[in-house]
């Protein structure tokens, strides 16, 4: 299992599979959020995590529309991880920095690049899109096949 938790470490929880895919997302949200140039963010089955400890939840707009709802520490308020809507809470966005092992999980592409900071330096054997992708075209096998499990399609 890999493993994770806030802060201050009231909130912890593990992942029973690692993430499918991780996301290094540049938009202005993702900014504006994490108070940083991006955000690093593992996506994986919501019923691959198991979390503990208290939480709160937030509501948050996206440019969808359908927003998010970020899970926080209550105590410290580091998130944890976020749950698009759009994704009708089948996902999970676990927030990479909060693992314990953060270097595990590299980003396997970089997102909304037409609003990164212009001092980031993105590596050349990642994908890069400036804006959002297509899955089916990108993702590995493995992780569409989990995609299709959850999503039928």
């Amino acid at each position: 299992m890999i493993k994770g938790k806030c802060g201050c470490g009231a909130v912890t929880y593990q992942l029973k599979a690692a993430p499918m895919y991780v996301h290094c997302c540049h938009c202005s949200d993702c900014q504006k959020q994490t108070g940083t140039a991006f955000a690093l963010n593992g996506i994986i089955e919501t019923e691959n995590v198991e979390c503990d400890g208290p939480i709160r939840e937030e509501q948050l707009e996206t440019a969808s529309g359908k927003g998010q709802i970020i899970t926080r520490c209550s105590k410290c308020g580091v998130a944890v991880f976020s749950n698009y809507l759009a994704r009708e809470g089948k996902l999970r966005h676990i927030r990479i920095g909060t693992l314990e092992e953060p270097g595990r999980c590299p980003p396997d592409i970089h997102i909304f690049t037409s609003s990164k900071m212009p001092w980031v330096k993105l590596p050349s054997d990642v994908p890069v899109y400036e804006e959002y992708y297509n899955i089916p075209e990108i993702w590995p096998q493995p992780a569409r096949e989990r995609w299709r499990a959850v999503f039928g399609s």
